[in-house]
């Protein structure tokens, strides 16, 4: 299986930004825009809850999950029981990836099943693409971005 560096060029770059949104979020910033494992919304992703689900993106989008947050990607994707949203990570982490991921993909995510907002959510951990797989947290929620500076 390949890492999403390897994803066949794809680019969620060319889906979701202006590269003037780009620097306008910079790279996180001091905390990284509310997103890092110990904050609020970080402290939500629960190994206890952690499931995956397979289905068809109906929708990518930016969203901010909580006030004060930077913004955020977030896919609509539709299973055979319900349409649930699943958030990926921060716009200016996500953006920089190499992954493409559209409208009438089929993808499998694995993450943890929250409510947020009044409305069930997932958190990914890692979304499956054919036989490529997006990483975006460590097996205790742990997100990659944390520290990605410095890798």
């Amino acid at each position: 299986m390949k890492n999403l560096a390897n994803f066949g060029g794809m680019s969620l770059v060319g889906l979701l930004v202006a590269s003037s949104a780009m620097a306008q979020e910079g790279g996180g910033g001091r905390g990284g825009g509310g997103w890092g494992a110990g904050t609020a919304y970080g402290r939500m992703y629960d190994v206890k809850t952690v499931e995956s689900i397979r289905g068809e993106v109906v929708a990518v989008e930016r969203f901010t999950p909580q006030a004060g947050m930077s913004a955020g990607i977030h896919l609509q994707v539709k299973t055979q029981t319900e349409t649930v949203s699943v958030h990926l990570g921060p716009a200016w982490y996500i953006e920089r990836q190499d992954a493409q991921i559209a409208a009438k993909d089929t993808i499998e995510v694995k993450g943890s099943r929250i409510t947020i907002q009044g409305k069930p959510a997932i958190i990914a951990a890692e979304v499956r693409k054919g036989d490529d797989t997006l990483i975006l947290r460590d097996t205790a929620g742990v997100p990659m971005w944390s520290g990605w500076r410095r890798r």
